[in-house]
């Protein structure tokens, strides 16, 4: 039972819902506690395991494709729990069993499936269950693929993941938000109410997050090296939308322009040259140039890119700019970790000018930064 339950937070998590592991621990002592019996089973892990009412419906239709029982089953369930509501024992009252007919006896002498029938509905049931382990572990297997190893087959087959992983990020910023709407509880002013009241908290005070709503403005290097993670990166992006006040999307290879995503792909509204030579530098002036009122103290600067600029001037002063004037200054790099500020790698010019840079390298490390950089909502 507890490989099955495991089995069953892992379809949860990919259905969107973000469980822990403390979430997890008190779901197998709640059930080890209140047992298995349907309904209070079903209500027992959606107590332990949903927080979100809007949650619900997901919850209960993973419940139904990993725990759900043949019709046979069901219905002595449902015989249990019409004796357990008190009906029938004797005829015609309350309480008590009504008489066999000739229809239940039929029913019960029904002849049971043959023995080779069970066991190959058991066998069917085991491949099912091996075949859902394989899927998990292949998509496990390529969100922690390097970006720079897929091949075709790979980048769509990571299409359906990109679903999943976008719907756990505008998760992760709902729960954000609605922390942000309540606030988080101020200590020191709770204890200095509580002196007049002799030291007891009745009044709690609390500190709401005071600047509203970002701005994000994303800057996404699209020259061959670096294409597949800035798609991935424009896709998980989408979710975020509802919850910023504007964005912007620029994708660059020497110059920057402006771009929307529409049903997964990339709109560029002007001419991209896809064949020139990456140049961050000339790509910084010509933004600020162009587009400096999109920066003000509210605005999330994202940029993707791998820092490599064939041996042109870096411009970092021009980053300087950008970072005095925004709230927040992120880095995204999907070149590998050990290949940083190697050949003509300028990423050190630009770290100084960025509150954050984090590796990116698949789609896991992706998703994950996109929820460090927005922890300021």
């Amino acid at each position: 039972m507890r490989d099955r339950l495991l089995l069953f937070i892992a379809a949860l998590r990919d259905a969107g819902l973000e469980v822990s592991v403390g979430e997890t621990l008190d779901a197998m002592r709640a059930v080890g506690a209140i047992g298995i019996e349907t309904a209070t089973f079903r209500e027992t892990l959606a107590t332990t395991l949903v927080k979100d009412e809007a949650d619900r419906p997901a919850f209960d239709a993973v419940f139904e494709r990993c725990f759900s029982l043949p019709e046979r089953e069901r219905g002595r369930g449902q015989r249990r729990r019409s004796v357990a509501d008190g009906e029938g024992h004797g005829p015609g009252q309350a309480g008590t069993t009504p008489p066999r007919t000739p229809a239940s006896t039929h029913r019960r002498d029904e002849p049971r499936p043959p023995a080779s029938t069970r066991q190959q509905a058991k066998r069917d049931r085991h491949e099912e269950h091996l075949d859902r382990r394989g899927k998990l572990a292949r998509d496990r297997a390529l969100t922690r693929m390097p970006f720079r190893e897929m091949s075709t087959a790979d980048v769509e087959a990571c299409e359906a993941l990109l679903e999943i992983l976008a719907a756990r990020f505008r998760a992760h910023l709902s729960r954000r938000q609605r922390a942000a709407r309540v606030g988080r509880l101020d200590l020191r002013r709770t204890l200095r109410r509580s002196i007049a009241t002799g030291g007891v908290p009745m009044d709690p005070a609390v500190r709401h997050r005071r600047p509203g709503p970002p701005d994000l403005v994303a800057l996404c290097d699209v020259s061959y090296s670096v294409a597949v993670a800035s798609r991935f990166l424009l896709s998980l992006l989408a979710p975020a939308a509802t919850f910023c006040r504007r964005v912007r999307l620029f994708a660059f290879v020497d110059q920057p322009v402006e771009v929307s995503l529409e049903r997964g792909d990339l709109v560029p509204h002007e001419a991209i040259d896809w064949h020139a030579r990456s140049d961050f530098g000339n790509v910084l002036t010509t933004f600020w140039e162009r587009n400096a009122p999109l920066l003000t103290r509210s605005t999330i600067l994202l940029i993707l890119g791998d820092a490599r600029n064939n041996r042109r001037p870096p411009r970092a002063d021009i980053l300087r700019r950008c970072h005095a004037a925004v709230r927040h200054v992120a880095w995204l790099n999907p070149d590998p970790l050990a290949r940083w500020n190697t050949g003509d790698s300028v990423i050190a010019a630009y770290t100084p000018h960025c509150d954050a840079v984090l590796a990116a390298t698949n789609l896991h490390e992706l998703s994950a930064a996109l929820r460090q950089t927005f922890r300021t909502l």
